[in-house]
């Protein structure tokens, strides 16, 4: 029976593909008002509007394009790899050594020069900047190594910042910027893991453990399943070459259970769709190989169409 007006969130058993196209060109077209006053964010929705529409295989189909931040500036040079220009025309120098003014002694990242906390958030877009731009002058890139490793948890894990918990988004930041800077392999799981300078065993362990009964992923312990992780604890398990150990059809049926009748998807069955669970709703189901998806450069969050250029190689 097809969904009422009054039922957005009945589960459908198939990706409606059309629905989510509609739905992302109204994200782009006009923001809602809750996104508005988010003026800090702003690059950082258009880059989870238009790498969502990338991932579909549908950039060609939007109708127009249009103080300094580090995940600005990292969601700007993905949403312009997206659109086919050429970074190494920008003025990557300026950004260097900005970014260089950024990086604390502990090898962490802040995101603007005053005032702001430091975590592994802010590491992870230094080391992806400095991919794209193929320019780690940048970088302590042995000073953020030590950081990352110093927030490796005793379960596995890794913690925003040393001694904090382990979570499965600040894990994504970890892992990423490790491989992103050449200190782990790909497929280290099966290449290399007794040889590897973090805990493969342990952290392995921890991020299987992270699906839940519903199948879906958890961020953290004795916490419900959330459609974003499907993506921070899936894209993990993908750079380590982990893929066999997901539940791909509990998981694939627990992301359908968040898709809106409206297009988009929801955090949790049941609420209203926006763009963050949405964009990594569809990195999921390009990580799952979906059909008519993509294939997702994991490391950079961004499609491997948009990564793959002339210094880039992943």
């Amino acid at each position: 029976m097809a969904a009422s007006l009054s039922d957005p969130f009945s589960i459908d058993c198939l990706f409606d593909k059309e629905r989510h196209m509609i739905f992302l060109e109204m994200m782009y077209q006009l923001l809602p008002s809750d996104y508005q006053p988010q003026e800090i964010n702003h690059l950082t929705l258009a880059y989870f509007t238009l790498s969502s529409l990338d991932i579909l295989g549908a950039l060609d189909q939007s109708s127009k394009h249009n103080a300094s931040h580090l995940a600005s500036t990292y969601s700007a040079l993905a949403i312009l790899k997206m659109m086919g220009c050429e970074l190494s025309l920008l003025d990557s120098k300026s950004i260097v050594i900005s970014m260089k003014n950024l990086q604390k002694d502990n090898g962490s990242f802040m995101p603007i020069h005053f005032g702001a906390e430091a975590d592994l958030r802010f590491v992870y877009c230094a080391t992806a900047i400095s991919y794209l731009l193929d320019d780690w002058t940048g970088v302590d890139k042995e000073k953020a190594k030590e950081y990352i490793l110093n927030c490796q948890s005793y379960d596995g894990g890794f913690g925003l910042c040393p001694g904090l918990e382990s979570h499965g988004g600040a894990t994504y930041c970890a892992i990423a910027s490790l491989r992103l800077m050449g200190y782990i392999e790909d497929n280290v799981l099966f290449e290399g893991a007794s040889s590897s300078i973090i805990n493969i065993p342990m952290l392995l362990d921890w991020m299987v453990q992270r699906q839940a009964e519903d199948g879906g992923f958890q961020g953290r312990i004795n916490k419900p399943s959330d459609t974003c992780y499907a993506f921070w604890v899936g894209g993990v398990l993908k750079i380590l070459g982990g893929n066999k150990f997901v539940s791909k059809e509990a998981l694939h049926d627990s992301l359908l259970k968040c898709q809106s009748m409206y297009g988009g998807f929801s955090k949790f069955p049941g609420e209203f769709p926006e763009l963050y669970h949405s964009y990594y709703s569809f990195c999921a189901f390009s990580i799952l190989e979906e059909p008519g998806f993509d294939n997702l450069c994991v490391e950079l969050g961004i499609s491997k169409r948009a990564a793959c250029g002339p210094s880039i190689s992943l």
